[in-house]
This record gives structure tokens, C-alpha cells and sequence, in this order.
């Protein structure tokens, strides 16, 4: 399936800021079943941005805009295609457990087996694993289905019921939260059954038929998790999902900390009045038959120019 992403962020001062340096997150990569066909960035006030890979392979980019300004537009568009995953079966064969943890003892993935900042071992985390009886069982990938949809129905999903750095134990503590809230928690659950569990960030594509409960016009985040054979499967609790075509992947990292969509600093005496960091807009384009469009690293045109790509006048949603 071919989509088209348009994802803009604003940012508006109380007072004019002398200076604004910073990197965002949100080119989706290119592995797996997806592929990133085009991608470009600009920003009002215009600026020249440019791109590097962090060390789990994202795509980052950053510029620096030097000039007094009041507010910051950010746009992100791009066309990506994702292909169907292979099927993930209800189980593994042979000894799970077993491969899982030879497979694991490299401490090649070390820290995805460890607390990171979002998502640690806390008392109502104990307390969660111990009411949903969470031991290892027969299969490592039966627990992890299990898991899955048991925090989708023990949880219910709140809009603004936490911060983007709310620890776990807000949502626990309401047993309500967001799709960040329930992959952190589902990531340290993982983890302290010694599976190597990472953080997703990215958007799902919504039909009507599906009923997700993440909402449309936002960005989304979910789990993988690395199993025998497998490899890396991923997981959305919020939806009771194994994550597939719909999903398309921005980042990966340990936990949001590492994958934040903007993280950045300005030089002045203000605050962030307001931020719209989540106004998205995915949708499936039909095959043209051309060849694809071209990779662009970077662009400088203003954020608030029209996107006359010929792709995007296919978007359907």
C-alpha cells in the first residue's frame, strides 16, 4: 500500500525568541516490509535543513534558524510504501524460551532488555504483573499475544489524561493513558520477562471498518519485540493490534525519550504558548505506474507554500 503523510507542527512564542536550533524525527525508514519513497521537510521561518542517522538507524534532521521570530511551523510530507508482513503464527515452535534467551546472550540487546527513562520497573508495576498473573509460560510469543490484549482491555485509552513525560504510574495509577502510555507500560512488562522490547513511533492508517481507538489526525506509537526465528514482531496494545501494512515506522529507540517527533532549544525570554505537534494527515495513493519520486534529503522552500508534489494530489484523505 502506497500512503502519502503530511505532518505539521507549530510552535508560538509568548514573546519573539532571538534563536531556535533543532532536530526532528519524522522520516519513516526504510526496512523491513516499508520503504521511504520521498521525503521532505521545511519550516517558517525558512531555513536549510539538514539530515544524519542516529545510531538505531533514524533519520534525523535539524537546522538552525537564527533570526527573531514568534512562532515556528514545521511540515513534514512524505510517501511511503508498506508491503503485508509475513503471517506471525499463534506460537513458536520447539523450546521458545529457550532460543530466546541463547539468542540473548550475546548482550547484543542489552539495553532493550533494561529500564530506560519511560519505562522502568515501578511498585504498581509489580503490582499490574502480579493481578495478570505475567510469568513465563509455555511460549514466549503466546505470553506476548496474551499481554497485548489484556492491556487492551484492562486499559482504557483517555485523550490528555498525561504528558508526553508522564511516568507509567500516572496511567497506571488511572488505569487510563495514551498509545505512549500503553507501549511504555507493555515495554517494561516485556522486558522484566527478559524479552528484548523496543519503542515504535509513528502513524497507523484508519479505516472505518477497524474501530481503532487511537484517534485519527495524530501521530502513534507501539512496541516490537524480538523473538526466535521472527525476528522483531511488532505489538499495539493500544488497538490489539500485531502491528502490519497499516503501520508505518518513523523511529525506534528504548522509549519515547529517544524518539521524540521535535526536540530542540531557542535563545530568549518566553514560553511555548501553544504547540500543534499532531496535526497529521495519512491516506492511500492508487498506483500510478511511473517511476517512483525521487528521495530528497533535504528542502528549504517555505513550510507554508502549497505541496504541489504530483503524488499528493492523490491523497484521498
Amino acid at each position: 500500500m502506497l500512503y502519502t503523510i503530511r505532518h505539521v507542527t507549530k510552535f508560538v512564542y509568548d514573546a519573539p525568541v532571538a534563536e531556535s536550533v533543532m532536530e526532528a524525527r519524522m522520516q519513516p525508514r526504510s526496512d523491513g516490509q516499508q520503504r521511504c519513497l520521498h521525503f521532505g521537510l521545511s519550516t517558517t521561518p525558512a531555513s536549510r535543513v539538514l539530515t544524519y542517522q542516529d545510531h538505531d538507524g533514524n533519520s534525523v534532521h535539524h537546522f538552525n534558524i537564527p533570526a527573531r521570530h514568534g512562532r515556528l511551523t514545521l511540515k513534514a510530507e512524505a510517501l511511503v510504501d508498506c508491503s503485508p508482513a509475513p503471517p506471525v503464527p499463534d506460537r513458536l515452535d520447539g523450546d521458545g524460551w529457550g532460543r530466546l534467551d541463547a539468542l540473548t546472550a550475546s548482550g547484543e540487546h542489552w539495553d532493550l532488555l533494561h529500564p530506560s527513562t519511560y519505562a522502568r520497573p515501578t511498585p504498581m508495576l509489580e503490582e499490574l504483573a502480579l493481578e495478570l498473573r505475567l510469568e513465563r509460560g509455555a511460549d514466549p510469543l503466546a505470553m506476548l499475544r496474551n499481554l497485548n490484549s489484556t492491556l487492551f482491555s484492562t486499559f482504557a485509552y483517555a485523550p490528555e489524561s498525561t504528558r508526553v513525560d508522564s511516568p507509567i504510574d500516572d496511567a497506571l495509577r488511572t488505569r487510563q493513558g495514551v498509545c505512549q502510555d500503553f507501549a511504555h507500560i507493555m515495554i517494561a512488562l516485556v522486558r522484566r520477562a527478559g524479552i528484548p522490547c523496543r519503542y515504535v513511533s509513528g502513524y497507523l492508517f484508519h479505516r472505518a471498518e477497524d474501530n481503532d481507538r487511537s484517534p485519527v489526525g495524530a501521530t502513534h506509537a507501539w512496541v516490537e519485540a524480538l523473538l526466535p526465528d521472527l525476528g522483531w514482531v511488532g505489538f499495539d496494545p493500544t488497538n490489539n493490534l500485531i502491528a502490519g501494512e497499516r503501520h508505518v515506522r518513523v523511529a525506534i529507540g528504548r522509549d519515547y525519550f529517544d524518539v521524540p517527533p521535535t526536540r530542540g532549544v531557542y535563545q530568549g525570554v518566553t514560553a511555548v504558548r501553544n504547540e500543534l505537534a499532531v496535526a497529521v494527515t495519512i491516506g492511500p495513493v492508487a498506483p500510478s505506474g511511473s517511476e517512483t519520486m525521487p528521495f530528497v534529503p533535504w528542502m528549504t522552500r517555505d513550510a507554508e507554500a502549497p505541496f504541489t508534489d504530483q503524488a499528493a494530489a492523490q491523497q484521498q484523505q
